[in-house]
């Protein structure tokens, strides 16, 4: 499978660059798969399409302020991605300006700068959990092409963000205001909540001509037991699990392969059950994968030869999501985290 069959291209001018002003006001494409049937609508409609019984899956990691600029003492600007906490003062980062040495912020706070097999480590003389909200800012997407500003501290957050730890937005959700919730929820739909903390993995270019010899890096996830007994008692009830976003997808599809044991990734749904706790997701959905859990899906629309993009097509049917996006661009649809939306049922 090519990596050239994820590409397609999109005029810059719909990359959204900014937020609409109502989270549940943007567009939302809705796809059939059965029928092929394509709709456009607005996100604040979803619930049309839910019923009571189904099961909403949200992703309710809270994203960091984890872009932080200092400098080194000769005064030389360097910007600072923390991606990951390796012990109380060593994170993992991506680094801009600096290889190897020192750096200084602000608030008296130092930090050194190593290479460890191509990874930039960087050791703080505090726990900079305690200073990120002062001195980081939302580590907004190259794609954007402004600076974050107040608002993004927000925006770039769903409203039932909670558990710290990413470095991007699950950016299906950015969508759902409170009242869209409580709307869903009057219907006889459950919702609940998983935490998976969205790191390089899901952003990781795949540069292999042949994608299925991408490796994912792994992201922690973790499912509550009220969660997983609401839906395992759904799929061996027949009623439909509603994943909001790639990563709520890719928590729950490793897990049911993880239960399932080895070779699950081709193997058909039928009642999947899945186990409560923690673990790490490095699970690779492409074309041809067989979903286990996951019936329905929201998403965005997705960078081309990005790794969501490969999951929302195996979701769809390749072919079926390249007319998809073709009708989106021709119709003016936003793209990217703060864009619009589409649900395939």
């Amino acid at each position: 499978m090519k990596l050239s069959d994820f590409d397609y291209p999109l005029p810059k001018e719909q990359i959204a660059q900014y937020p609409l002003r109502e989270r549940d006001s943007s567009r939302l494409l809705v796809f059939n798969r059965k029928e092929k049937r394509i709709e456009h609508r607005v996100f604040r409609d979803l619930s049309d399409y839910l019923k009571s019984g189904d099961v909403l899956i949200l992703n309710n990691t809270k994203v960091m302020p984890a872009r932080i600029f200092g400098r080194k003492p000769t005064g030389g600007k360097v910007e600072i991605l923390l991606i990951k906490e390796l012990n109380h003062y060593t994170w993992e980062a991506m680094v801009k300006g600096i290889e190897e040495g020192a750096i200084v912020f602000d608030r008296g706070i130092s930090a050194h700068v190593s290479r460890n097999h191509g990874v930039s480590n960087i050791k703080f003389n505090d726990d900079i959990r305690e200073h990120m909200h002062t001195l980081g800012v939302m580590p907004l997407p190259p794609y954007i092409k402004r600076k974050a500003d107040t608002s993004d501290a927000e925006q770039y957050q769903t409203v039932y963000a909670a558990n710290e730890g990413a470095i991007a937005a699950p950016t299906a959700g950015l969508h759902f205001t409170e009242g869209l919730i409580d709307e869903i929820k009057s219907k006889g739909v459950h919702v609940e909540m998983l935490t998976l903390h969205v790191g390089c993995g899901t952003f990781k270019p795949v540069k292999a001509h042949d994608i299925r010899e991408h490796k994912m890096d792994e992201e922690v996830y973790e499912i509550s037991e009220p969660a997983v007994d609401t839906i395992n008692n759904a799929k061996a009830e027949g009623r439909r699990i509603i994943a909001v976003g790639t990563t709520v997808t890719r928590t729950l599809e490793a897990e049911a392969c993880k239960i399932q044991g080895q070779g699950a990734r081709d193997k058909g749904q039928g009642k999947a059950a899945i186990k409560a706790g923690r673990g790490d997701a490095s699970i690779f959905i492409y074309p041809g994968y067989k979903f286990k859990i996951v019936d329905v899906l929201i998403t965005n629309f997705h960078l081309p030869k990005s790794t969501p993009l490969m999951l929302t097509s195996a979701f769809t049917g390749l072919d079926e999501l390249k007319n998809i996006y073709d009708e989106a661009i021709s119709l003016g649809y936003r793209f990217f985290s703060y864009g619009d939306a589409m649900l395939v049922v």
